[in-house]
């Protein structure tokens, strides 16, 4: 969908917020036995340390080798939903693991099974939030945001 580099810079913060938070969410109410109102106040402890680096990772890594990677199992004239869901998934495939790593560097006693653990729990979870939720609030997010220059740029594309 983003067209530019400031609109991918712009789309990616938006995912990134989405999706980091709700898997903040997710391992918060999995810390503290069940979700509460505090569940979503205390994940915001987390957000500023962890939204920075899934952007930056899914920027400069994660976005070029999930598109390589999604481009093995969807071909460029398969419908636009699929190579969506392929590119999503594959980045999901790749961003659960290594943030479940940093997450448990950072706020967890570190160790491969602690990781592990947190990778498996994490990983449906991911997978449901960015297919069903994250993603499609962030495209539409996306698109109200830059209605009139996708427009133009469809009608510009048409012209052609």
């Amino acid at each position: 969908m983003p067209q530019t580099k400031f609109q991918n810079v712009v789309y990616t913060i938006i995912m990134a917020l989405i999706m980091v938070y709700g898997m903040i969410c997710y391992n918060v109410a999995l810390n503290t036995n069940g979700v509460t109102n505090a569940t979503f106040v205390m994940a915001l402890h987390e957000l500023p340390i962890m939204m920075p680096i899934a952007a930056i990772l899914e920027f400069f890594i994660v976005e070029k080798l999930a598109t390589k990677l999604a481009f093995t199992v969807a071909r460029p004239t398969d419908r636009p939903q699929i190579i969506t869901y392929a590119i999503s998934t594959m980045i999901v495939c790749l961003m659960c693991p290594t943030m479940s790593l940093i997450a448990t560097l950072l706020f967890k006693t570190p160790s491969f099974g602690t990781w592990i653990q947190t990778w498996g729990m994490n990983m449906p979870m991911a997978l449901i939030w960015q297919l069903l939720f994250a993603g499609p609030l962030t495209r539409l997010i996306f698109r109200n945001l830059f209605r009139k220059q996708l427009a133009a740029s469809a009608a510009a594309q048409d012209n052609h």
